[in-house]
């Protein structure tokens, strides 16, 4: 089997999913201990969900992350999942984010990839903090 392919009872899958979210307005609230409780927020539900973290960055005013999932989730399941929670728990411990009406947009950005791309995501990535 090839590297980095997942083998099941049913399947064998390579799912990789880059999102891409920001709060509303886009503003730039990830800063300081918002953004280190925001990580260990997205690390949880990831865990919880069984999705592998392959890359995360949080900037001020979007987060990206790029998991590995179970087929049997959709992208959509996952990104709602994981805005819901962190939106909930941040706004529960930082109160200065209830000025904002709801903490996230509505939207997101999805792109699956592939092996070729992997690396190449995961750079651009992590390339985001020098911008």
């Amino acid at each position: 089997m090839p590297k980095g392919y997942i083998k099941s009872q049913t399947s064998v899958h390579f799912m990789h999913y880059h999102f891409v979210w920001c709060p509303k307005y886009r503003k730039k609230v990830l800063t300081g201990a918002i953004e280190k409780v925001h990580k260990r927020l997205i690390e949880e539900k990831c865990k919880e969900l069984n999705c592998e973290i392959k890359a995360l960055e949080i900037m001020p005013d979007h987060t990206h992350l790029f998991v590995q999932a179970n087929p049997t989730q959709s992208p959509n399941f996952i990104i709602s999942q994981i805005k819901g929670y962190t939106s909930r728990m941040l706004r529960h411990q930082f109160p200065e984010l209830m000025k904002i009406p709801t903490l996230w947009t509505r939207s997101y950005f999805v792109s699956t990839h592939g092996h070729v791309s992997n690396e190449m995501i995961k750079k651009y990535i992590e390339e985001q903090k020098g911008i």
